[in-house]
């Protein structure tokens, strides 16, 4: 897709991911994506089950290498054989459940360490001052939940909804190049689900975040964002830019995939409106 921007902050090349190769499981879960996505820009990814767009995260994050062949390049760096941990220092991600990205024992403010110096070798005791301290308010306070008065409050007496938020500025406050939502309203009931999604775009737009959002339903897709991905089968097979994304309805996009993908849509969660 010609976006008419000069360089791409994310760059994926022939990426390929085989899974239990040379069994009878065998299943390709991507299959030769070649992606740009640029500065700023929000991508919403949909598509059915299995249709790869958590590996792609996975692959972006470090998570396991592509195929030989494949590369993954942020900010002009070739990344594809660095360990997850240092992904880190590229990429914050939010996962589907809360207690995955933040740790429950330790209180806000020792997450909050550990996610600033994610991807830097430093220990946690000299992370902790007055300083940083006041970083972590600043970044707390605008998500209206009252945690920048809790700093000291062990991370696990929270509810679902104020631990995704934390994970959210926790996946940010490094400045990282890449912000990866994976399905992170997943597991939170409606009303919650809508104020992370509230505070993501907030901290998006806030910060300028370039970020892939994964999600399993078009309305939301549709909702949020620049620019709108759709996978099948390990490809990307649709690639909306925000021009031609504002003027769509859900049956256009059913469309649009039933066209692309030479067969009918049969996945009705991904129809469903988020209410």
């Amino acid at each position: 897709m010609d976006t008419g921007k000069e360089q791409s902050l994310l760059q994926l090349r022939n990426v390929r991911k085989v899974f239990a190769r040379g069994t009878i499981d065998e299943v390709t879960a991507l299959n030769d994506i070649n992606l740009d996505v640029y500065p700023e820009d929000f991508v919403t990814i949909i598509g059915s089950n299995g249709a790869g767009k958590s590996t792609l995260l996975n692959i972006v994050a470090g998570v396991f290498p592509p195929e030989m062949g494949g590369k993954v390049i942020i900010n002009g760096d070739d990344v594809t054989s660095l360990s997850e941990y240092k992904h880190a220092a590229y990429v914050g991600r939010v996962w589907q459940e809360p207690t995955v990205g933040t740790a429950g024992k330790l209180s806000l403010e020792e997450n909050l360490s550990l996610a600033l110096l994610r991807g830097k070798p430093r220990g946690l005791r000299s992370s902790l001052n007055k300083q940083r301290g006041e970083l972590f308010r600043s970044a707390l306070a605008p998500l209206g939940l009252g945690l920048e008065d809790r700093l000291n409050t062990p991370v696990g007496t929270l509810s679902g909804g104020q631990r995704q938020a934390l994970a959210l500025v926790m996946a940010t406050i490094s400045k990282p190049a890449l912000l990866l939502l994976d399905e992170h309203i997943a597991t939170l009931d409606p009303r919650t689900a809508q104020v992370v999604l509230n505070l993501s775009d907030m901290i998006v737009r806030r910060e300028r975040m370039t970020t892939m959002m994964v999600t399993h339903n078009m309305e939301l897709a549709l909702r949020y964002g620049n620019r709108l991905i759709m996978m099948h089968q390990g490809r990307i097979i649709v690639d909306i830019g925000q021009q031609d994304k504002q003027a769509l309805t859900i049956d256009d996009l059913v469309s649009a995939f039933e066209q692309a993908a030479g067969e009918r849509l049969t996945d009705e969660s991904i129809l469903l409106s988020h209410r």
